[in-house]
């Protein structure tokens, strides 16, 4: 007798690309809904440093190429976080990772081209501006003090930042 053998039956829609793609929808929705300093966990987000001897210190030629460097100090049980920018004029920018207005968000800033975007109501910040141009939803500027190969950001500074976070 013979037996009877089921083919598959022809694949007439590929269903597991409509799935992978909705997947990849809802992945990018949920990732786009949450704050800056939790999206960038994903990928390494900002480096966490620590004080020696009352100041961070930084090589200076890993802050000097026009990209916004995100950091994190840990103080008192509370995170902060600064950027760290060389602007196109030279100068090495530093600035808490909010602001006087939106800091309550805890969404911080993000970098399109040669300005720092709050990543809450969208105002734009050209990076010629930070640390000259102070409060309202501007980046709150930290101190910070040069040697020839880096920039120190002092610790008191850091600290007194925590009341944004």
């Amino acid at each position: 007798m013979p037996i009877a053998v089921a083919a598959p039956a022809p694949r007439t829609a590929p269903g597991h690309l409509v799935i992978l793609a909705a997947l990849m929808a809802l992945a990018l929705l949920l990732f786009s809904a949450l704050p800056r300093a939790h999206a960038l966990s994903f990928f390494g987000g900002p480096k966490e440093v620590k004080a020696v001897n009352g100041a961070v210190t930084l090589p200076l030629a890993d802050v000097s190429d026009g990209k916004a460097h995100f950091y994190r100090f840990k103080t008192g049980g509370k995170t902060v976080e600064f950027f760290v920018l060389k602007s196109r004029d030279g100068i090495v920018r530093t600035a808490l990772n909010a602001c006087d207005v939106c800091y309550r968000e805890k969404k911080g800033y993000s970098q399109d081209g040669e300005t720092m975007k709050c990543n809450n109501c969208g105002m734009r910040f050209h990076s010629t501006k930070i640390m000259e141009v102070k409060g309202g939803c501007n980046p709150s500027p930290i101190s910070r003090t040069f040697s020839a190969k880096s920039v120190s950001i002092p610790e008191a500074d850091l600290k007194a930042g925590a009341a944004y976070f």
